[in-house]
């Protein structure tokens, strides 16, 4: 007799830590986006409560969705297919540090001889 009460606790425990879970993690591109200052933050909280209904078919979409966005760079897509001037002074400064280390391993051979 005791063991049905046991095992019926813990299946009313297994349940209703599943059913939190579930609540938990819907929840978690909402935060995504609060956490990057996402212009669309209310619209992945909706969303999220709307995939729940859904049985979390849209969830990895509106994970995508979130994380996408940063408030530093925005969402790091440009219409004309250039980089940002901090990008390209980027890859400028490493396209020059190659090329001085290219410049001076001769040097370095001859040094060693």
């Amino acid at each position: 007799m005791f063991l049905d009460y046991f095992a019926l606790g813990v299946l009313l425990f297994v349940v209703v830590t599943l059913f939190y879970a579930v609540i938990a993690i819907h929840d978690i591109p909402h935060l995504i986006a609060k956490a990057r200052n996402h212009p669309h933050q209310d619209a992945i909280h909706v969303a999220g409560w709307v995939s729940l209904f859904t049985l979390h078919v849209i969830w990895p979409f509106l994970f995508i969705w979130a994380t996408l966005y940063r408030e530093d760079r925005g969402w790091g897509i440009r219409t004309d297919g250039k980089l940002s001037p901090e990008a390209e002074a980027n890859a400028e400064i490493a396209r020059l540090h190659a090329r001085i280390a290219e410049l001076e391993a001769p040097m370095a051979e001859r040094e060693k001889v």
